[in-house]
This record gives structure tokens, sequence and C-alpha cells, in this order.
């Protein structure tokens, strides 16, 4: 059997010739207090009329994205 480093470097390889590329993300983790409590103070900040716009133009764009444009 193979090593699991080549294993891996194999399936990767396998991947990019279907045209994939394995993409990593770090996020913060909510499970920690900490960062509860530092979403808890950006939520605090936040202005209604600005979400409100937010959500207007989230609400605008979204009707180009129908079962007829895939």
């Amino acid at each position: 059997m193979t090593a699991p480093a080549e294993r891996m470097k194999m399936m990767r390889q396998r991947r990019r010739a279907r045209g994939l590329r394995e993409l990593r993300i770090v996020v913060a983790d909510p499970r920690e207090r900490a960062v509860r409590r530092r979403i808890v103070k950006q939520v605090a900040g936040l202005k209604p009329s600005h979400e409100r716009d937010a959500l207007q133009w989230i609400e605008a764009v979204s009707e180009f994205d129908t079962d007829e444009t895939r």
C-alpha cells in the first residue's frame, strides 16, 4: 500500500486533471466564547439603514438567479 502522502498527491493530481483545485479556508470557530462575544459586538454595531440597503441590493441582483439562466 502507498504512503498516505503519496495517496493524497495522487488524489490531487486526479482532481487537477478534472479541472478541480483544493481550497482550504480557515474561519473563526463560533464555538469559542471570545469569537461569539466578538460577533455579538459586531452585530450590535450594525446600522439598520445600511443593512436594509444591503438586503435590497441582494434582492435586486437575485432576480437574475433563476432556473432559466442556468
